[in-house]
């Protein structure tokens, strides 16, 4: 057999030759292939967890046969999750236990793994933290398959938010306030919008095919997932910063991670001198939707200058309002009563009163158009509105625009210079259309006290 293969050119053996080789290791046991132990005897207080095969080399036991997750992890915040702890200048013992792989995170509802055993093999944020015990799985791989869950939620006794929550890493506390953590119904069962309003559909939409804890329980006709933590971020790992799945720093609708869903808004020419995003896309704010919205900061005491919050930005607001303390709340307020700073942060202002004002500055101006808009359209026949009559009149594009202008508060903010185009051009378009008068129309609306 040898001199036979040996008459091949490199890399020129024959596929079935391959296969006798290996079906001949295989059943051969006179051949020792590796002595190495895969991994020592787990304590058995430890209910299942298997934790590092290795823990000087950082190899885990998953790793000796997922040899790709386990180079994608090693260059994850959960690889050096326990020694991040250490160097912290801060370590307490009741910090550990998300510092490592214990019941947190995973189906678990009592103390394990590094819980109960404090050894070393079960440092740092390991597969098990998410996928739960993984001795059933080496014992019978094809039949327990221990699935990780993608549910988030501070209440909850599994997944993320079991340890990114409180004052230091309040990422699921500040996304519960926010719209990603809401399921329209409706929307997530409709296969043209559950690729945005459902976690499931998104991941499906975007290619991953993925297995997960609720997968069976989840879909069309069933409940759905939100846009949970693991449908933006890949807890396995990415080329992209802080895990996630798609860049934020491309202007490309189809690449970037926010704009696969946020993309039914107004822009003006992609060839015109304010660009696809208008001031907010310049050079001097790269991560373009995240440079706003995702507004992280730290509130510590104005008087004893420690700590007191950490503001992931998980709120998805640009301007989040503050309490008291500094700390952002859910919930409509003053300006006055808002922070700026991601305005500062993302470098495209030079302080936030100067933010302050120029928002209210296009907010102003938008506003007056549309009470303008408003009340020209007071004076337009009831008939030009009729949905059903096949039209679509310069009226109902008027206020279509007059809309957009008032549910979309954000949108002088978003593109003030193509909002206030629309409405200037749908003031003139009326006036020339019904012989109306923008002036007379806003004199008669104040008139009868409706401006």
């Amino acid at each position: 057999m040898a001199s036979s293969l040996n008459s091949f050119p490199p890399r020129r053996i024959p596929h079935f030759f391959v296969i006798l080789l290996v079906l001949a290791a295989c059943v051969d046991e006179s051949v020792v292939y590796d002595n190495r132990p895969i991994f020592g005897e787990p304590d058995p207080a430890a209910l299942g967890f298997v934790g590092y095969a290795d823990r000087d080399a950082q190899r885990l036991v998953c790793g000796n046969c997922h040899v790709g997750r386990q180079a994608e992890w090693a260059e994850t915040g959960h690889a050096d999750a326990w020694e991040g702890l250490q160097a912290s200048g801060s370590v307490q013992e009741f910090c550990e236990t998300c510092h490592t792989t214990s019941s947190r995170g995973n189906v678990m509802a009592e103390p394990a793994g590094y819980d109960i055993t404090r050894q070393a093999r079960y440092h740092d944020v390991q597969c098990e933290s998410c996928h739960g015990p993984g001795v059933a799985h080496l014992q019978l791989p094809d039949v327990n398959r221990p699935q990780a869950p993608l549910s988030a939620g501070s209440d909850l006794q599994l997944g993320c938010g079991e340890c990114h929550q409180g004052t230091h890493h309040p990422f699921v506390n500040e996304w519960e306030q926010s719209k990603h953590a809401e399921v329209v119904g409706f929307a997530a069962d409709r296969v043209e919008c559950t690729s945005c309003h459902s976690g499931e559909g998104a991941l499906a939409a975007w290619g991953f095919r993925t297995a997960f804890l609720e997968q069976d329980s989840v879909g069309p006709g069933k409940d759905h997932l939100s846009i949970t933590c693991g449908i933006c971020h890949d807890p396995h790992g990415s080329d992209q910063g802080a895990q996630l799945r798609f860049p934020i720093n491309t202007p490309n609708e189809e690449a970037n991670l926010c704009m696969k869903c946020h993309n039914r808004r107004g822009t003006p020419d992609p060839g015109s001198s304010a660009g696809p995003f208008a001031t907010h896309g310049s050079e001097a704010n790269p991560r373009i939707c995240a440079g706003c919205h995702v507004n992280a900061f730290t509130v510590t005491d104005p008087e004893t200058g420690g700590f007191v919050f950490n503001a992931t930005g998980h709120t998805f607001e640009s301007t989040p309002c503050l309490d008291e303390q500094g700390i952002p709340v859910p919930g409509d307020c003053d300006d006055e009563e808002r922070t700026y700073g991601a305005c500062t942060a993302s470098g495209c202002h030079g302080s936030e009163d100067g933010a302050r004002q120029l928002k209210q500055r296009a907010d102003t101006r938008t506003g007056e158009l549309a009470i303008e808009l408003a009340a020209l359209l007071d004076q337009v026949p009831e008939e030009e509105f009729d949905p059903n009559d096949g039209r679509f009149t310069i009226a109902e594009g008027a206020k279509f625009n007059l809309d957009l202008r008032a549910d979309f508060p954000g949108s002088p903010t978003h593109n003030p210079f193509l909002i206030e185009a629309l409405l200037l051009a749908s003031i003139k378009d009326v006036e020339e259309e019904y012989e109306l008068s923008a002036s007379n129309a806003l004199t008669l609306h104040r008139i009868l006290g409706q401006g």
